[in-house]
């Protein structure tokens, strides 16, 4: 549901920006020596500093040890608590919210847990009481307000459930949460028509987001328009064909079975409500606060894993793999999300340099499911990123073996596999690829660029290598490697002073590449301008180019280019 640009609660900044401090390389625990006497301002700093490295558990530790000397500092409870929250320990937490709300009664934080904590016990009538003392804020209002809502509808008052849900004022993007829930809500109430047009209505305004097309399915199939709800999923998977949520319900659908409303209990709607805002936060606050959120979805309804599988992506994005690999690990291995969960654990075990542990999660995939191209993609690039270009290609031949009929979409498979070919010195198989990518997608410019590149460098085909890297630039004028191959195609023809001109533009578009510094260097110097050659050979040798390529560039600064006009670049 990414229809909201940037959200978050109204809380008490710290009167120390945490965000101001750079993140440390070591960790809070390791800087700061054991049996030292606790102080409010050590603990507090160091506390900091484990928060800024994303170490919770010491920064939840010297937060503590601040609040023994300062025990009634909002700032500080509410800092332990959301921590708390993100790192799913829900243990003690009542009485920090407490503390919290005595010392800062509209918290929308403490009041939030304390709700949800009332709703997982059927006190439907207690967290209400705890919603209604939450501060106003946008996402607070919306939150509390749809909470408030399903509490109505656990008591049994679906009316005074559906005229809280249409009674919210926001900004627009309330719009899809409340049409959303009013279906849900509706639904589970057995008010078919009124939930088949508040769904249509949150359908007609984002038919990509998941649980809204599944809600969608959902409600209309058994409302006789089954029909619909398959075309609606279909379509939903034509783009995103491995969604296994949305794969399995149209297969239901399709065997005539009747499909379950996504929330039958007001805990499991409450829950699906922190659950679509805990996505849509997004984290350019930080990922504390949409992790309370998706963590408290688990919390009342356990039997949920999308939370955690948003969590888990959402931890592997603010660069906490360990953490984000632990939470996937925890998606049953009976689960349709185990897919998901073993292909990003994979991708974050790739991240952390653990390539072989990487790869036997999303073989396992792969093994289970061999025309999941989503995974073959998957670890033919992590083999490729890793320059095991032989590997590469097996596992990208796993998929294309399973291809009857290439679409263009398919490109870039073919492509993959041609560059690992190419990589390993197999250069008829690459060639190959690079076509069968050029006859499914003819105006691909990466591929156009690759193989011209490749027949320049090996000095075959070059008048339409040529025309295909000048057809490249026009589709892709700004890209400094396309450029530069467009620079090298007229330094093999002969054509100096061309070739000077585009890689002088190369070198601007990308100023940091070894070798286009290099091929400038080399352009420079048969057009005379010795001097500026050399000047742009150092600079690619001390841009740490590969091993063999640097050999070259020491030896064209002690020689110059050969006397017959070849380059040994």
């Amino acid at each position: 549901m990414a229809v909201i640009a940037r959200l978050s609660l109204a809380f008490v900044a710290l009167s120390l920006a945490a965000g101001a401090a750079p993140a440390l390389a070591v960790t809070a625990s390791e800087l700061v020596p054991d049996g030292l006497p606790l102080t409010l301002s050590g603990s507090y700093l160091a506390g900091r500093s484990a928060d800024n490295s994303h170490d919770l558990q010491p920064a939840i530790r010297y937060y503590n040890g601040a609040l023994e000397a300062d025990p009634e500092n909002p700032t500080l409870l509410e800092r332990v608590l959301i921590l708390h929250l993100a790192a799913g320990q829900f243990d003690g937490t009542d009485s920090l919210a407490e503390r919290l709300t005595a010392v800062d009664a509209r918290n929308p934080l403490a009041r939030l847990l304390l709700a949800s904590r009332a709703l997982k016990a059927g006190a439907f009538g207690d967290a209400q009481t705890q919603l209604s003392q939450a501060v106003k804020a946008p996402l607070s209002v919306l939150t509390t307000g749809l909470l408030t809502a399903w509490a109505y509808q656990g008591l049994g008052n679906t009316d005074m459930a559906l005229k809280t849900v249409d009674g919210l004022n926001g900004p627009p993007w309330y719009g899809i949460f409340k049409s959303y829930h009013h279906a849900l809500i509706a639904n589970a109430a057995g008010r078919t028509d009124d939930a088949v047009n508040a769904i249509t209505g949150a359908y007609k305004t984002d038919s990509t987001a998941l649980r809204v097309v599944e809600a969608y399915a959902r409600i209309l199939a058994p409302a006789g328009k089954r029909d619909e709800a398959i075309r609606a999923l279909a379509m939903f998977l034509n783009a995103q064909p491995n969604q296994p949520v949305i794969r399995q319900l149209l297969a239901d659908l399709q065997a005539g079975k009747t499909p379950e409303p996504i929330a039958r209990s007001a805990q499991v709607g409450a829950a699906e409500v922190l659950y679509g805002l805990g996505s849509a936060i997004g984290a350019d606050d930080g990922a504390e606060l949409p992790s309370a959120y998706l963590q408290l979805a688990h919390f009342l309804d356990p039997n949920a894993y999308l939370p955690l599988l948003a969590l888990g992506d959402l931890l592997q994005q603010s660069d906490r793999c360990e953490d984000a690999i632990a939470l996937y690990g925890r998606i049953p291995a009976d689960s349709i999300l185990r897919r998901f969960a073993d292909i990003q654990s994979g991708l974050c075990l790739e991240q952390l340099d653990r390539v072989d542990e990487a790869a036997a999660h999303i073989k396992r995939v792969i093994d289970a499911d061999p025309t999941d191209l989503e995974a073959v993609m998957a670890l033919g690039n992590i083999y490729r990123a890793h320059n095991r270009f032989t590997e590469a290609a097996d596992a990208y031949s796993r998929g294309i073996d399973q291809i009857k009929d290439p679409a263009k979409g398919d490109w870039r498979i073919f492509y993959y596999r041609g560059v690992s070919f190419e990589r390993s010195k197999r250069w008829p198989e690459a060639e190959k690829d690079f076509r069968q990518a050029l006859a499914n997608n003819p105006q691909q410019p990466q591929v156009l660029n690759y193989l011209g590149y490749s027949w320049v460098d090996r000095g075959e085909n070059l008048d339409k290598a040529l025309d295909m890297i000048k057809k490249a630039v026009d589709l892709r004028p700004n890209d400094g490697y396309i450029v530069d191959s467009l620079g090298w195609a007229y330094f093999k023809l002969g054509r100096f002073d061309d070739a000077v001109e585009q890689l002088e533009r190369a070198v601007e578009l990308k100023p940091e590449d070894s070798v286009i510094n290099d091929h400038l260097g080399d352009a420079l110097w048969k057009v005379g301008r010795k001097r500026e050659a050399t000047f742009q050979w150092n600079h690619a040798r001390d841009l740490d180019p590969e091993p063999a390529e640097r050999e070259k560039i020491v030896k064209k600064l002690e020689n110059g280019l050969a006397a017959n006009g070849r380059n040994d670049g």
